[in-house]
């Protein structure tokens, strides 16, 4: 049976370095794709490039730096991708279909489950999804990672067997190759390390080894949603589904989560929380360990204004996130009852549940950053 597999690819791999579309490349890598399809795949593809594909179409000497005009290279750039993309595809007999998103459609369950029905059915119709994001009316998407964290997200809406990023180096090493002689490449990533974290270039890095900071980022959004993550290099035919069937040229990140609810999956990594919610150790353990809802006798403190039925952030009392979970509790009520045994919050408000958040309507977002796992 095939699997549904989401591609991301970055606009320097489609682009000439003078700008403007490298159409060979579309070429091939459309290709690679309509192998995956001819498979039985399930086949989406994340791509950038708009505005690497338009900025010469509207007289810029080079890309644009302000904003507007980021935005009206992307308004020309995104036509000129789709059009290549269609004419490459149309060899193989296969569709192309356009979606452009911007984080909102995540965080709106209802907008989120739509996009989710018409990708099912672009899939069913055998036709190709390709996305990208709507950098016209998107302004903090323009500096979205190279699209890769978009790829995650979508890898975790769609609930994809796997996702795939592609890129000019051949995985992920222990220091850049290109300047560190004896670094190696990681095959394989269980679990997310700090040291993972250090070589990719560190928490304020927009580059780092490679670019592969924004490419560990995605690969924490993808784990904690079930879905195992290649990144690496695909330069010639065949290259892809190699990558696919596991021996592709680059790094594996596992995933070792099962599959979530629709609505778990909105919880923890397509809602956008309305507050958060500092605990104890103890809340903490509970929370993460042991399988438990949280109660007002190990809360210290909220930030932000919020109302029960909304998505809220969870942190220890040194700031790590914890988690997402739907709040039965406005934020006055917790702050009123914070650190009371459940019988002393019940004489002190009236609610209708003691837990402030039900370990049903709990996801734990916290990756474990300790081991990084070599072969």
């Amino acid at each position: 049976m095939g699997k549904r597999i989401v591609v991301k690819i970055g606009s320097s791999s489609l682009t000439s370095e003078e700008g403007g579309l490298n159409r060979e490349q579309v070429r091939f890598f459309a290709d690679e794709l309509a192998s995956l399809h001819s498979s039985g795949h399930q086949v989406l593809l994340v791509t950038s490039g708009a505005i690497a594909a338009g900025f010469r179409r509207l007289g810029y000497a080079a890309r644009p730096k302000l904003v507007h005009e980021k935005q009206a290279a992307a308004a020309v750039g995104q036509a000129l991708l789709m059009q290549a993309y269609q004419e490459a595809l149309n060899s193989s007999g296969i569709t192309a279909a356009q979606i452009l998103l911007t984080r909102p459609d995540f965080s709106n369950r209802s907008r989120a489950q739509n996009a989710t029905r018409t990708i099912d059915e672009l899939l069913k119709q055998q036709a190709i999804p390709i996305i990208n994001e709507n950098d016209t009316v998107a302004v903090d998407e323009i500096k979205f990672g190279e699209n890769d964290s978009l790829s995650a997200l979508v890898a975790n809406l769609v609930k994809a067997d796997g996702l795939y990023i592609l890129t000019d180096m051949d995985g992920v090493y222990t220091g850049d190759p290109r300047k560190v002689p004896d670094a190696v490449r990681i095959e394989r990533v269980e679990v997310l390390s700090d040291e993972l974290y250090r070589i990719a270039g560190g928490a304020g890095s927009s580059v780092g080894t490679g670019g592969m900071r924004s490419k560990i980022d995605a690969a924490s959004i993808a784990m904690q949603g079930g879905v195992p993550l290649f990144v690496g290099r695909v330069a010639e035919p065949g290259d892809l589904r190699a990558a696919v069937d596991g021996t592709g040229k680059g790094t594996y990140f596992a995933s070792s989560l099962h599959s979530m609810s629709a609505k778990k999956h909105w919880v923890g990594f397509l809602s956008v929380p309305q507050g958060r919610i500092i605990v104890d150790a103890g809340a903490e353990e509970a929370l993460l360990n042991k399988g438990r809802s949280l109660l007002p006798a190990g809360i210290l403190s909220v930030n932000g204004e919020f109302h029960p039925g909304e998505v809220v952030e969870v942190v220890n009392s040194e700031g790590r996130i914890l988690g997402r979970g739907v709040t039965h509790y406005a934020a006055w009520q917790i702050t009123a009852v914070a650190g009371m045994s459940s019988e002393e919050a019940l004489k002190r408000i009236d609610v209708s549940r003691i837990e402030v958040i039900h370990r049903d309507e709990w996801v734990t977002t916290a990756i474990i950053k300790e081991v990084t796992s070599h072969e």
